[in-house]
C-alpha cells in the first residue's frame, strides 16, 4: 500500500499494469463486507515498524520504506513480476521467486512481534506467505529450522482454502509444530492478515478482526536464526513445498506486540485495498479478454469475457451483442469496423472497455496460413480461416503428390471429423527418387469476398528403411528428478535395457514449469522420424499435487528426432505448445497415435475441466481424457475434444492397433471400483474400430463399431500386488527371442510407481484381440508378470519404441547415426552386367552404380538395390562401384572384377535324321581373335575352334524321336590359351520327329 514514509532514492515503482483501452472504473468503494474495521475518529497511535515493504523495488532488492534500510533480497523475480495497481506496487508471486528478510527485524529478547501482511490469492497450495526462521529441510528433521509461518490459502487437510499459521520448535523426537486453529479464508480482493505474538499467545487478525488464537510454550529466542536471514516472503522451509502463488501489496514488521486498536489503525483501509484490487483487476481482465487479439482497438477474433477474474465475479453486458456477445463471440459478418462498449459489473463497481471490431478481410485468413517449405508429413491445410473464419478450399498442381480439398467430403457418423476435409494427403517419393515440388492454392471465401494465395512446398522423399534391430526407452525417474532419461537394448532382445548418455539426462527443462514427466515417443507413420511429447509439470519445484491438478500447465512439451540422440523442438522455440483450454486444470500424460481414417496423429491427454477459466467450481472435477489432432506436431486443432468422460477419473491412456481394431489401455484413477471397473488405481482394456469415438461409460456390451467396448479390467494388481499406472504396449521385433513363431508377440508394461517402476507382461496380438468379459486376457493362465530385470532401472511413466541398427548403435555410442557398410556383387548374363548392392543392416540402398572397364564407364541408378548395363563387345573385364547416396547412410563399395570373355554367340536348332532328333549348334565369333568354344549339353560335350569373324557348326545326336526343351552351356577362351575365359548358356528348344 502507499507508504507515508519518504521513498528512498533510486526506488522503482513498477508501472507495468496492462493499459486498458478507453477503460474506466466507477463505484470502487467496498472490498469486503466481512468484519472490516473503519478508521476510528481518533486512531490509535502505531509505533514505527522495524521494516515496511510496500513492494517498491530496485534491481534485486525489495525496498524497506520505513527508513531503517532493511531491504529484502529478491530471488527469481524480474521487473515484470511487479504490477502497478493505480499507484500501488504489487509483487505477483507465481511460484517463481521469494524474498529473504534480513536479520534485525525481530529479535529474540522476548516473545513480542507483529507481522502485517496484505495479500490476495486464488490458489490453495502447500506454500508459505511468510516465515520467521531459516533452515530448509524435510519434515521432522533437524535440517528443518524452527519457525513461525503463515500460509494465506492452504491446501492442507482441515485448512483447505483457509489461512494456516503455526509455530514450530523441534524437541527431541517431536517435530514440535503447533498449528493455530482454522479461522476461515481470505476476504474478497486484498486481505490484511496480521499475526501478533505477545508472551505465550499468538493472535491472528483478518482485516482487523480476530480469527484465531493459540497459547504455546515456545520461546522466540529458539526461532530467530543466528545468520543474516531472519526469514522469507513466499518461501516455505518444508522441502518440496511450493513457492507462493499470490499477489502481495504490503508487508510490515514490528519487534513488538501491537494492540487490537493498533492493528486496526495500521493496516491499509478498506478503500485502499478496494482500489488496489480493482486496479489490478482492470489490467488482469484486459489480459484475460484479449486471447489472440493484440489490443481492443483491433479485435478480429473471439474475446474471453470470463465470469470471474482474481476471484471477483463479473457480469458482462454489451452495447451491441450482435457484434460482440456477452460470452465474447465476435461477429465476422460485419462489413465496416464497428465500435462496441463492453461492461463488466462486480462487487467492486463497473469496468467499461471500448472495443473496435475490425471488419473481416478475407485475405487476412490466407496471410495467417504458414506451411512448411519441406514436409515429410501430411499437410494441415486449414479449411477455416484462423483470423476471420473464412471458408478455405485447396487445389494442388499435382494431386497425386498432395491432395486438395474434397468437394464431396462427408464427416463420419462417429468420431472426430477430418478438419482438412480430405486435403493435404501427401504421397512421398520413394527412397532414392529425390524430393518433389508442388504448388498448393488456397481460395478463401467470406461475406461475398474471395481471395487466393499459392504456396510452394517440397515433398521429401521417404527415408531409408532398415529392419528393426532393438528398442529404445524414454522416462523420468522420480518426483525429485523430473528430467528425461533414455535407455536402449544391447541388441534385438527387449529385456536387455541399460541407460545411454552415460546415465545422464537427455533433456532438462529450462522453461515453462521447468519439469518434464511422462515422456512418450512415437515413430512417424513412415518410420523415418520420431516425435516425443511430455507433461509440463515440476513437483520437485514445489508444486503440490492439488495445484498441479487445478492450476497445472496447459502446454505439452514437443520434440522431433531422426536418431533419438539429438532432439529439436518442433515449434522452433524453447517452450512448450499450448493445446489445452483455459477452463482446464492440468494437461497430463500426453501420448499420440496415428489414425488411419483421419490420416492425422491423435494426441490425447488427461485433464480436469472446470466450468470457467477462473476454476470457480468444485464439482465434476474427475479426470477426463481429451484429444487434439496434428499432422506436424507444430499445429494442433483447438479446442480439445472430450474423448473419455464417464463421470469417474480416468488417466494415462495408451493405444495399439491390432487388425481392424484400436486397443486402449487406461488407468482407473478412482480409489476403488467405479463404473464397472473392478479396482481403482489399475489398468483396464477397451477396443474400437474408431480411434476418436467418444466414451461415456465402461461397457462390456458396447458396440465397438461406434464407441469403445470394455474387454478387460483389474489387469495388473493381482499379479504385481502393486497399484499401477502409465501403461505401455509395444509390438516385439521379428527375431526377438521373446517373440513367437508367428511374430505376433507384444510386451505390455505397467508403471508400479511406488515400487520401482515398470513391470512387464509378454502376450500376443491374438490374445489381446480375443479378450472378452467371458474370457479375459488377465485371467488366463499365461498372463504372468515377468521377474524384475532387463528394463531401465526405476523408470517412471515413460515409453518404449523399436529402432533399426543405425539408431540403436547411435544411442549406444551416443553419437550421430553412422553409415553402414555395403558390399557390391557383380554377375553377368551374356554381356549384361548386373550389380547388386547389399547393406550390412539389410536395409534399403539408393544411389548409383558405376560400371567400368577397358576405358569404358557407365553410371546407372539403383532400382530395388540392383543396376544392370550392357557391356560393349570391346570390354573384357568390368568392375562395379556403388557410389553411395546423398544421405550418407550406406558406405560406397566396389565389386571384384568380372571377365566378359570373347564376343561369341551361339544358337541351337533341331533336325530330324532317320526319325531321330539331332541338335545343330551354330557358333558365331564376332571377335578379332580365334576362339576355342566348348559346348556342353544333354547329349555330350564338344570343343571347336572358330576363327575370328567366322561361323562354325557342330551336331549332337540325341538318338531319340523327341527331346524336351533345355539349355546348353557355351564356354569360350582365346584359342590355344585360357585368357578371357567365360561362359554363358543358350536355350535348346523341344523337338519331335514322330
Amino acid at each position: 500500500m502507499r507508504s507515508l514514509a519518504p521513498r528512498p532514492p533510486g526506488a522503482v515503482r513498477s508501472r507495468r499494469a496492462p493499459k486498458a483501452v478507453a477503460a474506466s472504473l466507477t463505484g470502487v468503494l467496498v472490498a469486503s463486507t466481512l468484519s472490516l474495521i473503519a478508521p476510528a475518529a481518533h486512531a490509535a497511535e502505531v509505533p514505527a515498524p522495524t521494516a515496511h515493504y510496500d513492494m517498491s523495488h530496485s534491481g534485486a532488492a525489495l525496498l524497506d520504506v520505513s527508513g531503517n534500510g532493511r531491504n529484502a533480497a529478491l530471488t527469481g523475480f524480474t521487473d515484470a513480476s511487479f504490477a502497478d495497481a493505480a499507484g500501488d506496487a504489487v509483487l505477483r508471486f507465481k511460484a517463481d521467486g521469494y524474498a529473504a528478510l534480513p536479520k534485525g527485524l525481530i529479535t529474540g529478547t522476548d516473545n513480542d512481534f507483529t507481522v502485517e501482511y496484505t495479500v490476495a490469492s486464488q490458489t490453495s497450495a502447500n506454500h508459505f506467505g511468510w516465515v520467521i526462521g531459516d533452515g530448509v529441510g524435510p519434515w521432522n528433521t533437524t535440517q528443518l529450522g524452527n519457525h513461525i509461518f503463515l500460509s494465506p490459502r492452504s491446501a492442507q487437510g482441515g485448512y483447505n482454502d483457509q489461512v494456516l499459521a503455526a509455530v514450530r520448535v523441534k524437541n527431541g523426537s517431536s517435530n514440535g509444530e503447533t498449528r493455530m486453529p482454522a479461522g476461515g479464508g481470505l476476504n474478497p480482493g486484498f486481505t490484511t492478515l496480521t499475526m501478533v505474538g505477545s508472551g505465550q499467545t499468538l493472535t491472528l487478525y483478518r482485516d482487523g478482526s480476530v480469527i484465531s488464537t493459540l497459547t504455546h510454550s515456545n520461546a522466540l529466542s529458539s526461532i530467530i536464526p543466528s545468520g543474516n536471514v531472519l526469514g522469507y516472503l513466499g518461501r516455505s522451509l518444508y522441502q518440496g513445498d511450493a513457492l507462493l502463488r499470490a499477489d502481495v501489496s504490503d508487508v510490515k514488521v514490528w519487534d513488538s506486540a501491537l494492540s487490537a486498536e493498533q492493528v486496526g489503525s495500521s493496516m491499509p483501509t478498506a478503500a485502499q485495498k478496494s482500489s488496489t484490487t480493482a486496479a489490478l483487476l482492470r489490467g488482469d481482465v484486459l489480459a484475460t479478454m484479449l486471447r489472440a487479439n493484440t489490443s481492443l482497438d483491433s479485435v478480429s477474433s473471439n474475446l474471453n469475457l470470463a465470469p470471474s477474474v482474481n476471484g471477483v465475479a463479473l457480469t458482462w453486458s454489451s452495447s451491441n451483442p450482435a457484434v460482440v456477445s456477452t460470452t465474447g463471440v465476435v461477429s465476422r459478418s460485419i462489413t465496416t469496423n464497428t465500435p462496441v462498449t463492453l461492461t463488466a459489473t462486480s462487487s467492486l463497481g463497473t469496468l467499461t472497455y471500448d472495443v473496435t471490431v475490425i471488419a473481416p478481410n478475407v485475405a487476412a485468413d490466407l496471410d495467417a496460413i504458414a506451411l512448411a517449405s519441406r514436409t515429410t508429413e501430411n499437410l494441415p491445410l486449414a479449411t477455416t480461416g484462423a483470423v476471420n473464419g473464412a471458408a478455405i478450399t485447396w487445389t494442388s498442381s499435382n494431386s497425386a503428390l498432395v491432395s486438395g480439398t474434397k468437394a464431396d467430403y462427408v464427416a463420419p457418423a462417429v468420431g472426430v471429423a477430418d478438419p482438412f476435409r480430405g486435403g493435404g494427403l501427401v504421397s512421398r517419393p520413394a527412397y532414392g527418387a529425390g524430393d518433389a515440388k508442388v504448388t498448393l492454392t488456397a481460395t478463401a471465401t467470406l461475406n461475398g469476398q474471395t481471395a487466393q494465395k499459392s504456396f510452394d512446398v517440397t515433398v521429401a522423399e521417404k527415408g531409408r528403411w532398415a529392419p528393426d534391430a532393438g528398442y529404445a526407452a524414454a522416462y523420468f525417474k522420480s518426483d525429485g528428478d523430473e528430467k528425461i532419461y533414455q535407455a536402449a537394448t544391447s541388441g534385438n532382445d527387449f529385456f536387455t535395457f541399460s541407460p545411454v548418455n552415460g546415465g545422464q539426462p537427455v533433456i532438462t527443462s529450462t522453461t515453462d514449469t521447468k519439469g518434464l514427466r511422462d515422456p512418450y515417443i512415437l515413430r512417424s507413420k513412415d518410420g523415418d522420424k520420431y516425435y516425443m511429447v511430455a507433461t509440463d509439470l515440476c513437483i520437485s519445484c514445489g508444486t503440490g499435487w492439488g495445484p498441479a491438478q487445478s492450476n497445472g500447465s496447459l502446454k505439452i512439451e514437443v520434440w522431433e528426432s531422426t536418431d533419438l540422440v539429438t532432439w529439436d523442438r518442433t515449434n522452433g522455440a524453447n517452450e512448450g505448445i499450448t493445446i489445452n483450454q483455459p477452463e482446464a486444470g492440468m494437461t497430463w500424460a500426453p501420448e499420440a497415435y496415428w489414425d488411419d481414417a483421419l490420416q492425422s496423429y491423435v494426441v490425447h491427454f488427461s485433464s480436469r475441466l472446470y466450468k470457467d477459466a477462473a476454476h470457480t467450481n468444485t464439482d465434476n472435477l474427475h479426470a477426463r481424457v481429451f484429444t487434439v489432432l496434428t499432422r506436424d506436431f507444430r499445429t494442433f486443432t483447438y479446442p480439445p475434444t472430450e474423448w473419455q468422460n464417464t463421470g469417474f477419473a480416468r488417466i494415462d491412456s495408451t493405444v495399439q492397433k491390432i487388425g481392424d481394431y484400436y486397443y486402449r489401455f487406461t488407468k482407473n484413477e478412482e480409489g476403488g471400483a467405479a463404473d464397472g471397473l473392478e479396482a481403482g488405481k489399475d489398468i483396464f482394456l477397451e477396443r474400437s474400430k474408431v480411434l476418436t469415438a467418444p466414451t461415456t461409460r465402461s461397457d462390456w456390451n458396447a458396440d465397438p463399431e461406434k464407441t469403445w467396448q470394455l474387454t478387460d479390467t483389474y489387469m495388473t494388481r493381482l499379479e504385481t500386488n502393486e497399484v499401477g499406472e502409465g501403461p505401455q504396449i509395444i509390438k516385439l521385433n521379428a527375431g526377438d527371442p521373446n517373440n513367437n513363431a508367428a511374430n505376433d508377440g507384444y510386451a505390455f508394461l505397467v508403471d508400479n510407481f511406488s515400487a520401482g517402476g515398470y513391470r512387464a507382461f509378454v502376450t500376443t496380438g491374438q490374445a489381446i484381440a480375443s479378450s472378452s468379459q467371458s474370457d479375459r486376457l488377465s485371467r488366463r493362465a499365461d498372463w504372468n508378470v515377468r521377474p524384475i530385470g532387463g528394463l531401465p532401472a526405476s523408470p517412471r511413466h515413460g515409453s518404449f519404441v523399436s529402432v533399426d541398427q543405425g539408431v540403436l548403435t547411435a544411442m549406444r555410442t551416443w553419437s550421430s547415426v553412422a553409415a553402414v557398410s555395403s558390399t557390391t556383387a557383380l554377375t553377368a548374363q551374356g554381356r549384361t552386367a548386373t550389380a547388386t548392392v547389399t547393406a550390412a543392416d539389410r536395409g534399403d540402398v539408393a544411389g548409383t552404380v558405376t560400371f567400368s572397364g577397358d576405358g569404358w564407364t557407365q553410371t546407372v541408378a539403383l532400382s530395388q538395390r540392383s543396376a544392370s548395363v550392357e557391356v560393349p563387345a570391346t570390354v573384357r573385364s568390368v568392375t562395379a562401384r556403388y557410389n553411395g547416396y546423398t544421405d550418407n547412410r550406406v558406405t560406397a563399395s566396389t565389386s571384384e572384377a568380372r571377365s566378359f570373355g570373347l564376343d561369341v554367340s551361339a544358337v541351337v536348332a533341331n533336325r530330324c535324321v532317320a526319325g531321330k532328333v539331332s541338335q545343330v549348334v551354330t557358333v558365331t565369333n564376332a571377335d578379332d581373335v580365334a576362339a576355342d568354344v566348348t559346348l556342353t549339353g544333354a547329349y555330350g560335350s564338344k570343343k571347336i575352334t572358330v576363327a575370328a569373324g567366322k561361323t562354325a557348326s557342330t551336331t549332337f545326336a540325341s538318338r531319340a524321336a523327341s527331346v524336351p526343351a533345355g539349355t546348353m552351356t557355351v564356354g569360350t577362351a582365346v584359342a590355344g590359351t585360357s585368357s578371357d575365359a567365360s561362359s554363358f548358356t543358350v536355350a535348346v528348344p523341344a523337338a519331335s520327329c514322330r
